[in-house]
């Protein structure tokens, strides 16, 4: 039943895809819809974008383990990381006509820098895309009782097929439906478990105090700031909601959206934290890491119930995994793809998109296949590569200071930072260390190049 709930799910969604394309005709269609996005259409579909796997599924478990300690990610960090992108990028970005993240380095600090950029940026949505195929797959294996890598490999067919058709215009519409029916089914389950515990008021008191404070045991000053930091500074300039605020049409539109965004995130956010805080008190059986809320949803919900509830989670995955693959298509088309063949036409470029599309999708999917969990995944999607970026994006819009050398130090200082903190020493606050080494890189190199007065 469940199978085939997500299975007639799956074609309207496709059929969806088919209509938009049909509406697509170039690249700038395909990857930012044409630039005609309303406010409402810019707020539900980078909320629908943000709110994907991790969110619902790798964040519960963290939180049923760590308790409030374990949410300081999602929902609070990247509902601020998307409120900052709104005031500071969007209408900035969108103000300038870029189709790409890496078209300001263009504009900005010249053509190889945006080149370095988009190599640097591709890898961090790979990532994320990886994590989202891990989402699904661990929701399509408690519905079909079929192993991971299974199931996996087909969803990996089924998102590369879904995002090669609609692209963002496909994308944006039905990220407008899988919002709806998302938060229908985060309700549902809710309204069960509070009532399984007893009501709201048991339900409330069935949360351990000890499990509603913000710092784990034994974590250094450094490290809380760091667990902030990931999130909050590590997304803001992630190619996937900024590709949603490009297509908007007009730069206040962009930005009221994603203010709108924001708020929608934090507000709906609240759910998969009350169901981390209650979990451990309800007298089921709990998977463990990625499928414990799939496992938990299917003990608590009688049938019918539980299929919307995966149409839910399986709405939350699907319009964040194939943002992440048009990012990586856009990323590589505009500004890598175009470099290579600078006389391409639109329709040239289309063709283009569509099959660096596939490329990510099976990119990913070998990702997703390296044994990592969701959270993991998503954390080193934030982390890797960001500082440099971050810090030229913020230098770049608000100062005339810094160039070409500047954006390399940067980029290049930052990458290496967190390879070596994170990976090689395991430090604490290697994220927090790539920030300032990739700020102090950058401000160094702009005071050092400056052309010397005659």
């Amino acid at each position: 039943m469940i199978a085939a709930a997500l299975a007639a799910y799956v074609a309207v969604q496709i059929g969806i895809s088919w209509w938009a394309a049909r509406r697509t005709s170039s690249d700038t269609d395909y990857l930012v819809a044409g630039r005609r996005l309303g406010v409402l259409a810019v707020a539900l579909s980078v909320f629908a974008t943000w709110f994907g796997g991790e969110t619902v599924l790798g964040s519960t478990a963290t939180i049923a383990e760590e308790g409030l300690a374990g949410a300081r990610a999602e929902p609070f960090g990247y509902a601020l990381t998307l409120l900052l992108a709104a005031l500071l990028i969007a209408a900035q970005f969108r103000k300038r006509g870029y189709v790409t993240l890496a078209d300001f380095f263009r504009d900005r600090f010249g053509g190889r820098a945006e080149f370095l950029a988009a190599i640097v940026a591709i890898p961090t949505s790979l990532v994320w895309a990886a994590a989202q195929l891990l989402a699904m797959a661990s929701l399509l294996s408690i519905a079909t009782g079929l192993s991971v890598p299974v199931t996996l490999c087909a969803a990996t067919a089924l998102v590369i097929l879904y995002t090669l058709l609609g692209g963002l215009l496909g994308d944006v519409v039905t990220d407008m439906v899988q919002g709806g029916i998302l938060l229908i089914g985060l309700i549902v389950l809710l309204v069960v478990m509070v009532t399984t515990l007893g009501g709201p008021q048991a339900a409330l008191a069935s949360i351990d105090p000890e499990r509603l404070r913000f710092v784990s045991p034994g974590e250094s000053w450094i490290e809380r700031i760091d667990v902030w930091m990931i999130p909050v500074l590590g997304s803001l300039v992630a190619q996937e909601p900024i590709a949603r605020f490009l297509g908007a049409k007009s730069p206040a539109t962009a930005r009221k959206g994603g203010i709108l965004a924001a708020l929608l995130y934090l507000a709906v956010g609240f759910i998969p934290l009350a169901f981390g805080l209650m979990a451990p008190a309800l007298p089921v059986l709990h998977g463990e890491g990625d499928l414990f809320l799939p496992t938990l949803a299917r003990e608590l919900l009688p049938a019918g119930l539980f299929v919307i509830f995966a149409g839910a989670l399986f709405s939350a995955v699907l319009s964040t995994v194939d943002s992440a693959l048009l990012a990586i298509s856009g990323l590589a088309t505009e500004n890598l793809y175009r470099r290579v063949r600078p006389a391409s036409d639109a329709r040239e470029r289309l063709i283009a998109a569509r099959t660096i599309t596939a490329l990510a999708g099976l990119s990913a999917l070998v990702i997703a296949l390296s044994g990592e969990s969701i959270y993991g995944l998503v954390e080193i999607a934030s982390s890797f590569g960001s500082a440099g970026i971050l810090v030229c994006v913020l230098a770049g819009l608000y100062t005339r200071f810094g160039g070409q050398l500047s954006a390399f130090a940067a980029i290049l200082s930052g990458l290496v930072t967190i390879t070596l903190a994170e990976w090689v020493f395991a430090l604490p606050g290697a994220f927090m260390l790539s920030i300032a080494m990739a700020a102090a890189a950058y401000g160094l190199t702009a005071a050092f190049s400056r052309p010397r007065p005659a």
